[in-house]
């Protein structure tokens, strides 16, 4: 049996493992999940991943979850590129310090921007209050500065002069509330410039095919059956996760 990847794009650690498999020809099976009807926890799916989360991987007998493992597994299967995932010490280190820092910054920031202006108002009912998303916004603007200041620097790409896993990583995160009308980079025209950069090292055309779905993304979410029990429990994990 071949590659598996169980993926649905409209998450975003899914679109990064899209992209690089993609942009590195590496063969697989697209094996949908759809997150909107709640796939995610059919009996199949869990036999692939118990936590039942996308992305996730088969390679014949063995599965994995966790996009930036599944992400490091591929380089190395693979043998992708060396500025992917560098041999090199000290320019891998930088590539996993990010990797390390993004969960609880970057990542939880934007999708809370994007639970908060997308998916909680619909299907709630009621706006997120003013100061609750005064202060989001606010949050992300602080992870992404320190993503300037401390990680991107006046480097071109994270691990220095190549891209790297990290800024795929980076740039498909911030990605996430621009399905909502929100850019999180605007005003800022070096993080900007560094996102054309990473596009174009990645390929336009792809980098747009694996955002198709998320830059329509309000079209979803204001279809979805508020109701299904699918997506009640979802609304619970999503009202848990993001205060």
């Amino acid at each position: 049996m071949g590659l598996e990847l169980y993926l649905d794009l409209h998450s975003q650690p899914c679109r990064a493992v899209y992209i690089f498999a993609k942009k590195n020809n590496i063969a697989f099976e697209f094996k949908q999940v759809d997150l909107s009807i709640g796939q995610q926890y059919s009996e199949d799916f869990g036999k692939v991943n118990p936590l039942r989360l996308v992305p996730a991987l088969k390679d014949g007998d063995f599965t994995m979850g966790e996009s930036v493992a599944i992400l490091k597994y591929l380089a190395c299967k693979y043998k992708t590129p060396d500025h992917w995932y560098p041999a090199d010490l000290q320019r891998r280190a930088r590539v996993d310090e990010y990797l390390a820092w993004q969960h609880m910054t970057i990542r939880y920031q934007g999708c809370r921007i994007f639970m908060f202006r997308g998916l909680l108002p619909v299907l709630t009912g009621q706006p997120v209050p003013k100061d609750r998303m005064d202060e989001a916004v606010q949050d992300l603007q602080t992870a992404i500065q320190s993503f300037e200041d401390t990680f991107l620097q006046d480097r071109p790409y994270i691990a220095g002069q190549e891209v790297s896993l990290a800024d795929l990583v980076a740039l498909v995160e911030l990605m996430q509330p621009v399905g909502t009308g929100l850019d999180p980079l605007e005003g800022r025209p070096k993080l900007m410039e560094w996102r054309e950069r990473v596009k174009r090292e990645v390929g336009k055309e792809l980098f747009d095919e694996a955002h198709e779905k998320q830059m329509k993304c309000m079209e979803l979410i204001n279809s979805l059956d508020r109701n299904a029990p699918a997506i009640q429990q979802f609304l619970k994990q999503v009202q848990k996760k993001f205060k």
